[in-house]
């Protein structure tokens, strides 16, 4: 069945001085609206060249106008794109002028949310363009894509597909029980079995698929003018954070992000850890948000210069649960010694900053198991533990009792938590969700 909708249309381009600016319509008017503002007949399925003209016949810009047939389109519907001059005065004059002859403004995500309600794409291919979009890496927009390509989709399908075969086994017994065999219950575990192990194989990673997602937090910490901040600057190669030889000059978390070998690495300089007693309010606040950092943080560098201080051997002890880097700093000041446990630095002179690189990308990959070629979001893990928890419980029953309208009604709550990932069942809360994340013009 197919949805109609109004027309509308929003600027795919950003509302900033560039050389090409793109304006979308979509629905079932954008051909009528498009032939009201265009100087020469459109003809579908081709390049078309002209002017945008106001209804005095007076030209607004040069453009080139791309025309998609129904369904054949990015949303599934008759869409228009018009490529004008990338002039804010320009684009704006032209939005002006299809929004009189019709059409609205889209809302966020809504030419994306035509194309899931339109069939064109499944919700998890959905959601993937809006990763493709946030990527903040090589890895993480490879992996989007391949969601877009619908690679997830097809792995969900799979473990659907032996569990709707059985449902519809178990209905039917139970309908028609003078025509239809009972299903072994040692089917039905072994099915049910298979499928969690490979729900499972999706999960375990996870934690794995967040990491490429968002980033992965390491955190520097160490007592006061340790050099946190100038090792903080290194690793981000500008002056970000300040570096005095005053303790406690930084008093709060900087937070700042970069991309090593594909992965986002989120860096944070905390203030330098001390007795509290020492310390006046706003640094103890810098302390005390520091072991928070700690706490929420993936790696840990801990930075000493000599020795190990009785301080020292409380920072290492909140980060115990951590993987924990040790970083000796000031090399060029400090002898250097055999600590093979630590990797030695100076930020002045740039020693051994790209050895540290290596070592966090190791803790990374140790972090991150496997290659994965795919990711899950908060909201398609939650589907999969649902589903997970469904099957269980399946099996538990299955196992307990002979009655199969009790197991029935978890397998049909396993079937839909999977649905829900892809989009077959969905409510309006969790669809209108989605797409608000998205920004106008996709």
């Amino acid at each position: 069945m197919e949805n109609n909708f109004d027309t509308i249309c929003a600027t795919l381009t950003p509302q900033a001085l560039s050389a090409v600016g793109i304006i979308r319509i979509s629905g079932d008017s954008a051909f009528n609206i498009a032939n009201k503002i265009f100087s020469k007949e459109i003809s579908p399925k081709k390049i078309n060249y002209g002017f945008i003209i106001d209804e005095y016949q007076k030209k607004l810009d040069e453009v080139v106008l791309l025309p998609f047939v129904s369904p054949h389109s990015y949303t599934g519907e008759d869409v228009i794109e018009i490529q004008c001059h990338g002039n804010p005065q320009i684009i704006n004059s032209i939005l002006e002028l299809i929004l009189s002859k019709g059409a609205r403004m889209a809302q966020k995500g809504e030419f994306t949310k035509r194309a899931f309600l339109n069939h064109r794409i499944d919700l998890s291919q959905a959601e993937a363009v809006l990763d493709v979009i946030e990527a903040k890496s090589t890895k993480s927009a490879q992996n989007a894509l391949n969601n877009l390509g619908g690679y997830l989709k097809e792995k969900i399908n799979l473990i659907k597909e032996d569990l709707i075969e059985i449902y519809s086994k178990v209905i039917a017994s139970i309908d028609f029980p003078e025509d239809v065999a009972e299903v072994d219950n040692k089917t039905i575990v072994s099915i049910c079995n298979d499928k969690i192990h490979e729900i499972n194989d999706i999960l375990k990673n996870a934690k794995s698929h967040d990491f490429i997602r968002d980033g992965l937090s390491v955190c520097l910490i160490g007592v006061p003018n340790v050099g946190k901040s100038s090792l903080f600057n290194s690793l981000l190669n500008y002056s970000r954070a300040i570096v005095t030889d005053i303790a406690g000059t930084t008093r709060d978390t900087i937070k700042e992000a970069i991309n090593l070998d594909g992965y986002i690495i989120n860096f944070i300089d905390t203030a330098g850890i001390r007795d509290k007693n020492n310390a006046d309010l706003v640094e103890q606040i810098g302390i005390d948000n520091s072991i928070k950092s700690i706490e929420q943080s993936d790696i840990v560098l801990f930075l000493y210069e000599k020795n190990y201080s009785e301080i020292d051997e409380k920072l290492i002890n909140l980060a115990k649960n951590k993987q924990v880097i040790f970083v000796k700093t000031k090399t060029d000041i400090i002898p250097k010694n055999d600590d093979t446990d630590s990797i030695e630095i100076s930020s002045k002179s740039g020693f051994g900053i790209e050895d540290l690189k290596n070592k966090i990308l190791s803790a990374i990959k140790n972090l991150i198991h496997i290659d994965t070629d795919y990711t899950t979001n908060k909201r398609q893990q939650t589907c999969l533990l649902r589903a997970k928890e469904s099957l269980e419980n399946v099996i538990n029953t299955s196992t307990e009792s002979d009655l199969a309208d009790l197991y029935a009604i978890d397998l049909k709550a396993a079937i839909l938590a999977l649905d829900e990932i892809t989009g077959e069942v969905l409510t309006d809360d969790i669809l209108d969700n989605i797409f608000s994340n998205f920004c106008i013009g996709k």
